[in-house]
């Protein structure tokens, strides 16, 4: 059989790449952009600006095991992407044009958080199907890696892009960028030639869909710990960043700007869990590559924990711990997509991811109420320990009992 192009030379994956890397370095403009316009010049209140976050993850809840339905019942997904850029960047445009019209209220920020949040679940649930369409079963792990690197990349430079534009252009102008990488996307994703070959799941109720799609999860032990490892890595993860920066702030003595920098080494973590990953899956495997993943999140929450000396080792340690965490989320990430692939059926595909994204997605919120909870009745140091036992009793057991242990299939050698 012959072999695909190395994926840099694929012109359908440069398009896909290229679209990821605009859409999250617009998003990361945004991600302090939106909350900025809410708090400095419409003065949310803190109930408020709870209601705003809540509105970008609300959908998950709401959508996102209808969505995988849908997805499945669908013989092309491309469409449907492009619309939801589309209606994405309308979104976003309309926030500046409001201010400028002096319409801008909290509501109407809130509004088109919850619509951008709700095409994202849309789009994700098409995309994972759309990706087996494009790219080649062999090089799946190598191209959810360089997607995960353009969310690092993004991550480590939205930041300080969002920062500059802020000044230069105010909070509600900054947005228009956002509203540009997500015409940007949708051009680039448009391009792509790819013949969509999905046989579309036959119809048979959305609510029956969705049960076959819960059922596929939980009866597949390899897909029911993925499903269960990264609940428990999001409940806790999520929990841990309730409390980081306060923990940064007030128990260590750090900085603003260093607490700054601190949060750009999740990034550089990711970026390295990219390339790190990309190299070492042909050799040992998706399935193990994963089961030495979650063997470094329980470290993240012991180095934070143990941070203390000087203020330059702690923030040595602290810098380390982001970077492992990064690597660590990246390399988890990138293994799960390719084994979430490998062992969906065709017609299940996008019922299956959308029903692990709306647990592993949906606890998100249940973590960050437990961190709060957890860190005023322990105290925050005392926590970051119950986090890191928590994480590696529930974790490192779900993953290697389970057949995640063993060489994957595609990586066996063959005679």
């Amino acid at each position: 059989m012959l072999q695909p192009l190395p994926l840099h030379k694929q012109r359908d994956y440069r398009l896909l790449l290229s679209a990821r890397a605009v859409s999250e370095t617009g998003t990361e403009v945004s991600r302090l952009a939106v909350p900025l316009t809410a708090a400095t010049l419409l003065g949310a209140s803190p109930a408020q600006m709870g209601m705003l976050t809540a509105a970008a993850s609300l959908p998950y809840l709401l959508i996102g095991l209808q969505a995988g339905a849908v997805a499945d019942r669908m013989r092309r997904h491309r469409p449907i992407m492009v619309g939801c850029e589309l209606i994405s960047a309308v979104a976003i445009a309309t926030i500046p044009a409001a201010w400028l019209a002096g319409l801008l209220s909290v509501p109407w920020l809130i509004a088109m958080t919850f619509v951008v949040g709700t095409c994202s679940v849309i789009f994700r649930a098409f995309n994972f199907p759309h990706l087996a369409a494009v790219i080649h079963e062999s090089q799946r792990a190598q191209a959810l890696a360089g997607f995960q690197s353009a969310g690092s990349l993004a991550t480590v430079s939205g930041p300080g892009l969002a920062g500059l534009l802020v000044q230069l252009v105010t909070a509600p102008f900054a947005m228009l960028l956002d509203a540009a990488s997500f015409l940007a996307s949708a051009f680039l994703i448009r391009g792509i030639r790819a013949p969509e070959t999905h046989v579309p799941a036959p119809p048979r109720g959305i609510w029956a869909e969705v049960r076959e799609g819960l059922r596929a999860v939980v009866a597949n032990p390899t897909l029911r710990a993925l499903c269960g490892a990264g609940i428990t890595i999001n409940f806790f993860g999520s929990a841990f960043m309730a409390l980081f920066v306060i923990y940064a702030l007030t128990v260590l003595g750090l900085p603003a700007g260093m607490v700054g920098v601190i949060t750009a080494c999740l990034g550089v973590g990711g970026l390295l869990g990219a390339l790190i990953t990309a190299r070492l899956v042909k050799r040992v495997g998706e399935n193990r590559m994963l089961a030495f993943s979650v063997l470094l999140f329980p470290l993240d929450f012991v180095i934070t924990a143990l941070a203390s000396g000087s203020l330059w080792t702690k923030f040595a340690l602290m810098s380390a711990g982001a970077i492992l965490g990064g690597v660590a989320a990246v390399t988890f990430g990138t293994c799960m997509g390719a084994i979430t692939l490998r062992e969906a059926p065709t017609q299940l595909r996008g019922r299956i991811n959308a029903t692990m994204s709306f647990a592993i997605h949906g606890v998100l919120t249940l973590g960050g109420v437990a961190g709060g909870v957890m860190g005023e009745l322990l105290g925050l140091r005392p926590v970051l320990w119950a986090y890191a036992a928590g994480v590696a009793l529930l974790t490192i057991p779900m993953v290697w009992l389970s057949p995640l242990r063993h060489r994957s299939p595609a990586s066996t050698p063959t005679a």
